[in-house]
Formats: C-alpha cells, sequence, structure tokens
C-alpha cells in the first residue's frame, strides 16, 4: 500500500505509526515543512514557505492567510510527487496548519484520514476558562474562529477524522459526528514504569528514593493552561503541614500553550514571587528539562504526581505518570477524566480549588498505603487505553487498512443515527 503522512514537523505524532507501515512493506512518503524530520525507510519531500509580508492582512485572518499559503506549498510539493508517480491510497495528516486543505485537488482518489487534534473555542477551553487571566473579548474570539477556518476547510476533504480522545472528539462540530473515530496514537509505554530501585540526586540536596515524601510535576513549559500557577499556591500550605517534603518540578520557562504573562515575566518567576516565601528553601527543586530515564526516576520517587490542565488536549505525561504507578492528584476537567475516574485511578479535585490540592497532597505522603489500589488500577488503565504497542499501533493499522478496503461506506461511517457519542476504533 502506498501512504502519504502529512505533518508541518514530521513526524509528529505519527512516527510510530510510520515505522510501523514500513516495517510490513508499505510505501510510506511524508509531507512536512523545513522542520519535518528524516525517518528510516520514508521519503521525505519538504515544502518551503514563502509566506511574505503580513502587511494589509485583516488582523484576525493572519493565522488563516498563513495556513493557506502552507497550504499552497504543501499542494505544490504534492503535484511535484504526483509527476513523479507516486498516488496514495490513503492520506494521514494533521490539518491544524492548513497543509492538508488542498490534497484532494491532487489526489482525488486517495482516502484522507485528519488527526483532529483540537477544535478550538472561544469559552471553556484554551481561552475563558480561567477568569482570573481573562474575560471574553471579542478580538480575541474573532481570532479563535478564523484559527479553526482552515481546519474546517481542511475537513471538508476528509473521509474519516480521529481524535485521541472523547473530550478531544467533542470539541470538533457535530456536522462531522459522522465520520469521526476516537483512537489514540499511543505512548511508548514499555519503559514507563514504577522503579524501586530509582535514585534521584539532587544538587546541593538529599538523595531522594520510593517512599520519601515526595510530590512530582510535570509542564514541558511552565503555564497557566496546565495549572502551573494553581499548584504553586498549594505548595505553602502543603509544607506548612509537611515541612520536610520535597517537590520534584520537571519543564522549561519558555512560552506555553498558554501564550505569555502580559507582565514579560516567565510563569516560574511569577509564581516564585507570588508564594516564594511560604515555601521552605531547598525543598522545591526546578529540574530542568531531563532525558526520559531521569523523568522515570522522579516520577518513581514521588508520593504523588499532580496534573492538572485546562479543556484541552491530554498530555502524554500524565499516562506515563499513570503506568509509572503514580497516584495522580489530577484536575477534575474533561481530558483528565477521559484518563482517569476519581477515586479509581487517581484523585480529582476543582482546577480552582487550591486548598483541595495541598490536602490531597498532604494526604498522599501521610498515607501512601491508602491509595495502592490506585496506582495499581492506573497503571492498568494506562496500558488498556494508551499503550503504543498493543493499542495506538495496531488500531491505527486496522483502521489505515479498513479505509484503503472501503469506498467511505458504512464501514467507515458511524451511523447518522447514532448515539451523540462517537466510535471507537
Amino acid at each position: 500500500m502506498r501512504i502519504l503522512i502529512v505533518h508541518q514537523n514530521f513526524p509528529g505524532q505519527f512516527p510510530a505509526i510510520a515505522d510501523a507501515l514500513v516495517a510490513r512493506g508499505d510505501e510510506v512518503v511524508a509531507l512536512g515543512s523545513t522542520t519535518a524530520a528524516e525517518r528510516p525507510g520514508v521519503r521525505l519531500v519538504r515544502w518551503t514557505n514563502n509566506r511574505g509580508t503580513t502587511q494589509g492582512i485583516l488582523p484576525i485572518a493572519v493565522r488563516a492567510e498563513a495556513d493557506l499559503i502552507r497550504g499552497t506549498a504543501a499542494a505544490q510539493a504534492a503535484t511535484q510527487l504526483a509527476a513523479s508517480g507516486f498516488r496514495p491510497d490513503v492520506i494521514i495528516g494533521h490539518p491544524g496548519w492548513g497543509e492538508t486543505i488542498y490534497l484532494r485537488e491532487i489526489f482525488p482518489d486517495a482516502k484522507i484520514v485528519l488527526f483532529g487534534e483540537l477544535f478550538y473555542r472561544t469559552h471553556g477551553a484554551d481561552i475563558n476558562f480561567d477568569s482570573e487571566f481573562e474575560t471574553p473579548d471579542l478580538p480575541q474570539m474573532l481570532r479563535t474562529h478564523a484559527k479553526n477556518a482552515t481546519q474546517v476547510l481542511a475537513m471538508t476533504t476528509a473521509d474519516l477524522i480521529v481524535s485521541p480522545t472523547q473530550f478531544q472528539a467533542s470539541t470538533y462540530p457535530e456536522i462531522f459526528r459522522p465520520i469521526h473515530r476516537v483512537l489514540h496514537e499511543g505512548v511508548d509505554l514499555s519503559a514507563a514504569r514504577h522503579n524501586p530501585k530509582a535514585v534521584v540526586r539532587l544538587r546541593n540536596g538529599p538523595e531522594l528514593r520510593p517512599g520519601a515524601p515526595v510530590i512530582t510535576f510535570i509542564n514541558r513549559n511552565f503555564e497557566r493552561l496546565r495549572g502551573f500557577h494553581i499548584f504553586m499556591r498549594a505548595l505553602p500550605e502543603f509544607f506548612r503541614q509537611v515541612p520536610e517534603a520535597h517537590v520534584l518540578a520537571i519543564g522549561a520557562d519558555g512560552t506555553g500553550y498558554g501564550g505569555a504573562r502580559t507582565d514579560g515575566k516567565h510563569w516560574r518567576r511569577a509564581m516564585l514571587e507570588e508564594v516564594g516565601s511560604g515555601i521552605p528553601e531547598g525543598h522545591l527543586h526546578f529540574v530542568g528539562r531531563v532525558d526520559h530515564k531521569a523523568m522515570i526516576d522522579i516520577l518513581s520517587v514521588g508520593a504523588a504526581h499532580v496534573y492538572y490542565t485546562y479543556p484541552f488536549a491530554l498530555s502524554w505525561s500524565l499516562v506515563e505518570a499513570m503506568a509509572c504507578e503514580c497516584l495522580v492528584l489530577g484536575s477534575d476537567t474533561a481530558p483528565v477524566r477521559d484518563a482517569i475516574t476519581n477515586g479509581v485511578e487517581g484523585v480529582l479535585n476543582d482546577f480552582f480549588d487550591v486548598s483541595a490540592l495541598s490536602a490531597a497532597m498532604v494526604r498522599a505522603v501521610r498515607e501512601p498505603e491508602a491509595f495502592a489500589g490506585m496506582r495499581k488500577a492506573a497503571r492498568a488503565t494506562s496500558l488498556a487505553r494508551f499503550d503504543r504497542e498493543s493499542v495506538g499501533v495496531p488500531g491505527w493499522l486496522r483502521l489505515i487498512d479498513e479505509i484503503a478496503e472501503a469506498a467511505c461506506g458504512s464501514a467507515i461511517r458511524v451511523s447518522a443515527g447514532a448515539s451523540r457519542g462517537f466510535a471507537s476504533a
């Protein structure tokens, strides 16, 4: 079979899927931008962006205009690919940056599967969820609709849309429901398991081992969208009750999904200025970004792992924490509920209830034996729902074969009369 994978930062969400297709003998070609990476067995074709100046562009349309330019550049690269004789049977693509918009024009007979990561909302998601920082703002809402416009355009060409979780699928307009599936791409959990012999050696600090009163936290970039401000505000009361505890925070000071602060400060500095006087010196450790083994060791020494998020895409780090048998203290928001049932695989509290998070952390380090069952259940659920090798890759391969063999008939589409839920692949 001939497969075209489209992602400006290839491989993006598709590295294991691409590898599996190559391994079984399919011809795999990737279409990406200059930031796309080579992958063994995959022919990579890059497009270049000649956007030019934005002068004269309607401000809310800057992103949409950029998507159309990327789509045009990708179409030109695809035209050259077609001229070389390559005709994909299936196209798998991420529509978030516009590259897939015009591919139906170049490859009219290909089946198109689009990755439905998130449809942006004007309220209750990445914007206008946290009233401390935002109030409804018309220009911002207009920009959100404009950002969605090209994704909708791309999805009108799709034969199938696949979202990783039920929540992410639910963000999309109901008109796409008949061609929507829920299937997580999978997280590599082969090395994500509790290490009872883990030792974390801190610079100018103690050696930490499993059983110590340790709380862990991970953000790619410390930011409000992933609850960093709530986490930090919960620490003074936690340390007041457990002064001997240590907190390990993995992450960096870059701009996250929630955007930069208006005062120009990074979130770590801002929150230390706000609550730092309540944190004992030498007990809160920002360890930066670490390699995977170090991350697993850090998760393994923790009595609990804090994962908070706005209603947004689910982080792979949560799944890995579950696989490491961490006691997850999560926000009671829709993405987290897709992975954790409160009291079964972890403990969920209202996102904005700082006191509840402090109390949960205190209990986690004071009564670790009370949560042994949740830790085991968390690992079992992570493997059953999110494991790359047993769930994600096999599911995607079945889906690709199914859509290649069917002409978008009932075997692929969910009946228009089906329930309001989404089909699971």
